[in-house]
């Protein structure tokens, strides 16, 4: 599986402007998302290798579904926690600062619920039938990379010098 690094790609979002926008301090904007975005990335690797080495071990089609469902179930939960503490940083004083909060936001909520319908659909199968289980799961597991992809930001439209600069100040982004 893919490790969730999408959202950190999207550190090169804004415009560019002349008169000071209201809103947080880019420097202290840059530090809250990265203090939201490093323990999320840090739980789903965790979570990601715990789960490996458990599938890797003898388990039952039971026990695997149990395994990924609880995978998943946290990667929702850790996507929803980091979720709301990058809407809690409020709005970055830049050009743009509400799209580009808004854009991150909504990127982590696509995130969170990507894991949360490929939960769903992982706890809804039948693992009596191992070889019909593990094909179901693969379809889920595509499915839950087709969705992760697509809340994926195009970083190409945005550049803000004074974001950038931020999240290459600030060590938490690193």
């Amino acid at each position: 599986m893919r490790r969730a690094v999408v959202v950190v790609s999207v550190v090169l979002l804004a415009g560019c402007g002349s008169a000071e926008p209201a809103g947080v301090k880019p420097v202290a904007w840059a530090k809250a998302v990265c203090g939201a975005l490093s323990p999320w990335r840090t739980k789903l690797d965790t979570l990601t290798s715990q789960t490996q080495r458990q599938l890797t071990a003898q388990t039952t089609p039971s026990q695997a579904k149990q395994n990924l469902v609880g995978l998943l179930a946290g990667m929702e939960d850790a996507s929803e926690t980091a979720r709301g503490k990058v809407a809690g940083a409020g709005t970055p004083a830049v050009d743009d600062g509400a799209k580009i909060a808004e854009r991150f936001v909504r990127s982590l909520t696509g995130v969170r619920d990507a894991y949360g319908h490929a939960r769903t659909t992982v706890a809804g199968l039948d693992p009596r039938d191992g070889k019909m289980f593990y094909a179901a799961v693969r379809a889920a597991f595509g499915t839950l990379q087709s969705e992760y992809a697509a809340t994926a930001l195009d970083t190409d439209k945005f550049t803000s010098g004074t974001l950038k600069e931020a999240f290459n100040e600030v060590p938490e982004c690193h």
